[in-house]
């Protein structure tokens, strides 16, 4: 059994000390423990890798405000006109992500700092930082004995990753929900207030720029959830998504979700991550159809998924004039050399089958049949 109390004193012990900042964290951290405790049919090896983690996260709150105490100047820098990127899993993110971060004008959040955040890195030292080499040791040693998530999703340490690892210290992260069956957590994050983790990202990304400035470029395909917290604590984002046949999408986020939860638990239910899935679907894209409906339909700029893999330039083209960025010479070239560098199908093959999860192409088609209408997404029947 995991208990909350022992947690926060566990990361107190590690980091000696004891000031975790807005106390709105503990909410969604009481969620995630019961969730866990009463459904989530941890293993044994389960229950100390979770309890490892949620420590860990709690150690680098415990470290982020501590700095941001004795660096109080930090909080006065401004984050403008950031842009993120999100849209249903296995739309083309990572694709897209790892274009814009090739731009040398954009800074982006690299996976090795989302664990490893205190201090900050120092100035040009971003990819030679010991922490990012000692990241990607660990990384080239895990796709050794873990090669099949290597094939569904790989991010290098200098990578950018899903800035819902700046949200997971405030426990009010769609992570949880996507690493563990915790329905009833699930429940809470789906009617949470977003904006307290927002405000921790931002004081996070005010910490990170000090030393290594740029402009802030972000992707978490989970963001659809919380795009009204977004844009209260970000007004003046910019905000790109990506889609692609739904079929395909539930299909390959099934497969992943499974995987990663047969790292924590012996007992994973496949229809139930089916189920899951088509539940926070549902609620990603209505929540997406009434912010536009709120702020209009060009509030967000939308990339189709066969558009974005057949003509990658050129939809990146289209994005930087969306927003009035130049596109510059230097950029396309850029981009086009992390698409030389990263043929489809580099770190292995991703195969799945919705059947496995329950589901039939037909039946997806159905139940996002308004979805595929309105943003006109191309579909294989």
């Amino acid at each position: 059994m995991l208990d909350t109390e022992t947690l926060l004193a566990a990361a107190r012990e590690q980091t000696g000390l004891s000031d975790f900042g807005d106390p709105s964290f503990r909410e969604g951290l009481d969620a995630l423990v019961d969730a866990l405790n009463r459904e989530a049919r941890l293993s044994e090896a389960g229950v100390g890798r979770v309890a490892g983690s949620i420590v860990a996260t709690l150690a680098q709150r415990l470290q982020v405000e501590d700095y941001l105490k004795a660096n109080p100047a930090l909080l006065d820098a401004p984050i403008e006109q950031p842009t993120f990127l999100f849209g249903l899993p296995r739309t083309g993110t990572t694709l897209a992500i790892n274009l814009l971060s090739a731009d040398p004008s954009r800074r982006v959040f690299m996976r090795w700092e989302a664990f490893n955040t205190v201090p900050p890195a120092a100035p040009g030292a971003l990819r030679s930082d010991p922490r990012c080499l000692a990241e990607q040791a660990r990384l080239d040693g895990s796709k050794q004995y873990l090669p099949h998530i290597a094939a569904m999703h790989w991010e290098n340490a200098d990578s950018s990753t899903e800035c819902q690892f700046a949200m997971s210290p405030s426990f009010c992260a769609q992570l949880y929900e996507s690493q563990y069956h915790v329905p009833s957590y699930s429940d809470w994050l789906h009617n949470a207030d977003y904006v307290p983790a927002f405000r921790y990202h931002k004081r996070l990304m005010q910490l990170l720029q000090g030393n290594n400035p740029g402009h802030w470029t972000f992707k978490n395909p989970w963001h659809p959830l919380f795009l009204e917290g977004l844009t209260t604590v970000y007004p003046d984002a910019q905000l790109i998504m990506t889609h692609r046949d739904p079929a395909d999408v539930v299909a390959s986020a099934c497969s992943l979700i499974f995987a990663v939860r047969k790292m924590f638990s012996n007992e994973v239910d496949p229809i139930a991550c089916g189920t899951a899935q088509l539940r926070t679907f549902d609620a990603m894209i209505a929540r997406v159809r009434a912010f536009e409906d709120k702020h209009g339909r060009d509030a967000i700029h939308h990339i189709e998924y066969k558009a974005l893999t057949g003509d990658p330039i050129g939809e990146m083209r289209k994005a930087y004039a969306r927003f009035g960025t130049p596109f510059t010479a230097e950029v396309e070239a850029a981009m086009q050399g992390v698409l030389d560098d990263n043929p489809q199908g580099k770190h292995g093959k991703h195969e799945y089958r919705l059947e496995d999860y329950g589901l039939t192409r037909e039946q997806v088609y159905d139940h996002f049949a308004d979805y595929i209408a309105r943003y006109d997404i191309a579909v294989r029947r």
